[in-house]
């Protein structure tokens, strides 16, 4: 039955000159950059803060590495005869490469970063609002979560990865700000202070659904923790240098982003709770629309539904059946 899915990844640089492609969901944190007439400036203004953050992390004044960014588009196939639904854009992560000017070494850094998904705007915008309507209590959707999360631990699996990477995938994003966090005795000499959270948010839990665990680190010279999403051990399977190279990448988009709480200007202390609502921080000089982002989530689950669940949701649900047998 897994031979009735398969994946086929390309993949685009990331530069002042990127247009998204016509698969890209355009909520995703680098194509949501590059549109409007300011376009191009907004990439070059994130790309040198990218930088500049690299170079502070490694502790290096003088420039001396520069970012290189791709973005890893994978796309699902199905066997199966579907006409113009037989291909599905899975999901897109970014691939970094950290390149040393001085001795011109491009040194491999992590994939995953920032994670972009159809299917997750699906289950989030479509599902979860369905089951819990006006008066409702909340519940979770039987099974939420679970295709996705199959797919991505398939996706990882599969030959199309593991020929072109040789580590599992980091995904780094905001922390919860429904969650409170605790700062442990922990300290790493790139993603800093290590905090714990009182529980896990829905979104931990999602990622769990993927085969993914947690920790939460605020980096020298942050505010705020990030949540970083891993396979294996975070701090033994990559380098200093590929962590820096994550690091500057993921909170420079949520400086953006999420300025009330990663461009705040006070850091997180040994409690914190991050919150939107806070009004001492500054803006980046970057243009970017929260409020059309939520927005564009629900248009783009219900595309999903549309292109992805309902033509094949026969086979979707023989595959999990199939994924959840024992093997011999």
């Amino acid at each position: 039955m897994t031979n009735d899915i398969t994946f086929r990844i390309s993949t685009t640089r990331f530069d002042e000159d990127y247009a998204p492609s016509a698969s890209s969901r355009i909520t995703t944190n680098f194509a949501n950059l590059a549109r409007g007439e300011h376009r191009q400036q907004n990439l070059r203004n994130a790309l040198a803060m990218i930088d500049r953050r690299m170079n502070e992390l490694v502790g290096d004044d003088a420039d001396r590495y520069r970012v290189e960014l791709d973005i890893v588009s994978a796309e699902l196939r199905f066997d199966d005869d579907a006409g113009d639904d037989r291909e599905f854009p899975l999901l897109e992560v970014l691939d970094i490469h950290v390149v040393d000017t001085v001795t011109g070494e491009r040194h491999q850094g992590i994939v995953g970063n920032n994670f972009s998904s159809y299917l997750r705007d699906y289950d989030f915008s479509v599902l979860l609002p369905a089951a819990n309507g006006e008066g409702k209590p909340f519940t979770l959707p039987e099974g939420f979560g679970i295709l996705h999360g199959k797919l991505f631990e398939h996706f990882l699996d599969s030959e199309a990865y593991r020929e072109r990477y040789t580590q599992s995938p980091v995904v780094c994003i905001s922390v919860s700000t429904s969650r409170e966090y605790h700062r442990t005795g922990v300290e790493h000499p790139v993603l800093g202070f290590e905090y714990e959270q009182d529980s896990f948010s829905l979104t931990d839990e999602y990622f769990g659904k993927m085969g993914l665990q947690v920790r939460y680190f605020m980096p020298q010279g942050s505010v705020a923790p990030l949540a970083f999403y891993f396979r294996g051990d975070l701090l033994a399977d990559y380098t200093d240098l590929q962590l820096a190279g994550t690091v500057a990448t993921m909170e420079t988009f949520q400086k953006i982003y999420r300025p009330e709480i990663y461009n705040a200007h006070e850091p997180a202390g040994e409690v914190y709770r991050p919150t939107l609502a806070h009004d001492d921080f500054t803006r980046t000089n970057i243009a970017y629309d929260r409020e059309e982002r939520s927005r564009l989530g629900i248009t783009q689950g219900r595309y999903t539904e549309e292109h992805f669940v309902k033509p094949h949701r026969a086979v979707l649900d023989a595959w999990l059946v199939a994924d959840a047998l024992p093997t011999r």
